[in-house]
């Protein structure tokens, strides 16, 4: 079975190749007379391509960090860069998909996608043949003129996912898309979200409360504590790619689990 480091990698080195860097970051919000703390120094540096999956329990940070990386929440101290360039609004070269689809009911599978564009000011018109080569690749190419409501929570989310790689975004940020589906779906999109991640190399941050889930899509798995929320650990994960979903039942998989669950035992919250 496979040994793991005792510490985590030191979380203020930078690389000069990151995508993303953050760098001792602070989030306070103002409530009332006491100030909450929402993130306090956190570290982390990820490279073009890579995939990181960060895990933690509820009220660690993990989607308050995700808004700062989108440029949604202003952060309180620290800095925050993709590819060099300070976050302060959100970055043209993001997508981003929520737990919640987000899609309107009132508009076609087509025309969903098609509001990625239309929210930049970008022609339709110059978009559609992309968003249907993009419904085509994860299986709606039949959908396209439906209404969200005649589709299930998985398509729905497909949806989604379409949408936010419709301008060939450089960073794919995902806030738990796929915790409201029921688990045979859940499978099914988690190894379609590989195949479009090693297809596509796109650089793609994936917050999560499953820990299989972030160890079986991650390179690495970045595991968050609360009270306030920061970063406890970093684990790499060393599985071939690409990995079927019964690499979840080998050893190697279930000593990464391990690991991670002993972490968070270790800090009160499992």
């Amino acid at each position: 079975m496979r040994s793991f480091p005792s510490e985590a990698p030191a979380r203020g080195a930078h690389h000069v190749a990151d995508f993303l860097s953050i760098d001792g970051l602070h989030k306070v919000y103002q409530s009332g007379r006491k100030p909450i703390t929402a993130l306090q120094d956190v570290h982390l540096g990820v490279a073009r391509g890579e995939f990181v999956s960060i895990v933690g329990p509820s009220g660690c940070g993990k989607s308050t960090l995700m808004r700062c990386i989108a440029g949604l929440e202003p952060i309180t101290s620290g800095r925050l860069a993709l590819d060099g360039v300070p976050i302060t609004e959100p970055p043209d070269n993001m997508g981003v998909v929520f737990q919640r689809d987000l899609l309107l009911e009132w508009r076609s599978i087509l025309d969903n996608v098609l509001a990625a564009a239309e929210f930049h000011g970008l022609e339709r018109a110059r978009h559609a043949p992309r968003a249907r080569e993009l419904l085509a690749l994860f299986g709606l190419a039949d959908f396209m003129d439906r209404y969200p409501r005649e589709l299930s929570g998985g398509m729905r989310q497909r949806v989604s996912i379409c949408r936010a790689l419709l301008l060939d975004p450089q960073l794919l940020l995902m806030d738990e898309p796929f915790g409201a589906l029921d688990p045979f779906t859940r499978d099914a999109l988690n190894a379609e979200l590989q195949r479009t991640w090693m297809a596509t190399g796109k650089t793609v941050i994936f917050i999560t409360h499953s820990i299989t889930e972030a160890v079986y899509l991650g390179g690495r798995v970045v595991m968050m504590a609360r009270g306030p929320g920061r970063i406890a650990d970093i684990l790499p994960i060393e599985l071939e790619r690409p990995r079927g979903l019964d690499v979840r039942e080998t050893r190697e998989f279930a000593a990464y689990v391990s690991r991670i669950k002993e972490t968070f035992r270790e800090l009160g919250a499992y």
